[in-house]
């Protein structure tokens, strides 16, 4: 686990009694069986963490080293978009999974494509932020920063907002490309921004959560975390909802930034939360995907994976879609958190689900991109991408 450190056994300390020199003779004695019994507690929490969390020792992973799919899928009309670790943006048809475009970057695409007026926009770890045409795959413009962009953009009024790992949240306008504004933080903004009420919400790994005029680019408040923010905020009925890797869920007043509740997950937590009737919803590393209520913030069920959960729920239909490291797609009763069904891709899950037309779409470190039936859980057709190319 993050920052874990042994701690010190009780026989550390010897009271000294005797002769100075005896006590020293009693430590010497001790110490190989203090170091021995560090090592193994130190390799015996590795292993839990391994086998539990992480799946680190599962020889039967296929991951495909390359093209794993982090980015979450956007559907408009017929066609499904994505962006995988080989570099590419691809177009699939959402009723064949038969590809009609892919567009190259210089680097993976982890963050998850918008689109608005006939463009997909979206980031890719070459530090640009791209504009192609939906239809085509040929690009309008790019964005150049200073470094990784991970964020998922947002579109609203016009503009293109996002985050960069160069510390910045960029406003840039949707058509021309051209820069408005942008908002320096002290760490990356991996996080994806949220806006209501002409306020963009994003959190940073300088452990704040920030609103930002949406049209000026000045801040309104920060509110600070005990510890990175790298998901992305909700807004619902006037509240902030999000996650930090402290394993805390955040629930703050929309206008004043100032904390309504929190509660508390054992482990860290990198998935962003989403909200429905009343209830707020989010997966943390312990492999948990926890129901908590959105007014008071006490837990209403929790349901236990094989794995972290990394991706973010989507709730449709009173169901509760999420993946898993565990290589599992779940769907749970959004009521009573009781499994409706489940299915298995041949890779970890970090990507999260899109419901449309009775279908929901996910992807996988395997490298696919899979079209599974919403109700029962059967696969339609799975799309596979290609190697990384350097």
């Amino acid at each position: 686990m993050r920052n874990f450190s042994p701690g010190y056994f009780a026989d550390d300390t010897i009271e000294q009694i005797g002769e100075v020199n005896k006590v020293r003779v009693e430590k010497r004695q001790a110490l190989p069986v203090k170091r021995v019994l560090l090592l193994f507690t130190i390799c015996s929490v590795f292993l839990f963490l391994a086998c539990r969390f992480g799946g680190l020792l599962d020889g039967n992973k296929i991951d495909a080293p390359g093209n794993e799919i982090y980015s979450t899928p956007a559907v408009s009309s017929d066609l499904i978009y994505f962006g995988s670790g080989d570099g590419h943006l691809y177009a699939v048809d959402v009723q064949s999974g038969q590809e009609q475009w892919k567009f190259k970057t210089g680097g993976d695409i982890e963050s998850s494509p918008a689109i608005s007026g006939g463009v997909v926009y979206f980031g890719s770890n070459d530090g640009y932020l791209y504009a192609v045409d939906s239809q085509t795959g040929h690009e309008k413009w790019k964005f150049e920063t200073d470094y990784e962009i991970r964020s998922s953009p947002i579109i609203s009024g016009g503009v293109v907002y996002f985050g960069g790992r160069d510390s910045y949240l960029y406003a840039v306008d949707s058509q021309s490309g051209q820069e408005k504004w942008k908002f320096e933080t002290d760490g990356p903004v991996d996080s994806s921004p949220a806006v209501s009420g002409g306020v963009m919400y994003f959190g940073s790994e300088d452990s704040y959560l920030y609103a930002v005029d949406s049209q000026t680019g000045q801040e309104q408040w920060r509110f600070k975390a005990v510890d990175q923010v790298r998901t992305s905020a909700v807004i619902a009925g006037g509240v902030v909802y999000f996650c930090s890797e402290d394993g805390h869920l955040y629930a703050l007043d929309s206008q004043t930034g100032l904390e309504n509740w929190r509660f508390r997950a054992p482990v860290w937590v990198h998935a962003s939360p989403a909200t429905s009737g009343g209830v707020v919803y989010f997966g943390s590393w312990d492999g948990y995907l926890y129901a908590v209520d959105s007014q008071i913030g006490q837990e209403q069920w929790r349901f236990r994976a094989r794995g972290g959960v990394y991706s973010t729920p989507a709730i449709s239909g009173g169901l509760v879609y999420f993946g898993s490291i565990d290589d599992h797609l779940y769907t749970l009763d959004s009521q009573s958190g009781k499994q409706k069904w489940k299915f298995k891709t041949d890779g970890k899950i970090y990507s999260s689900p899109v419901i449309s037309g009775g279908v929901v779409y996910i992807g996988s470190h395997d490298g696919h991109l899979y079209a599974v039936d919403s109700q029962s859980g059967k696969l339609k057709w799975k799309f596979q991408t290609g190697e990384k190319v350097d």
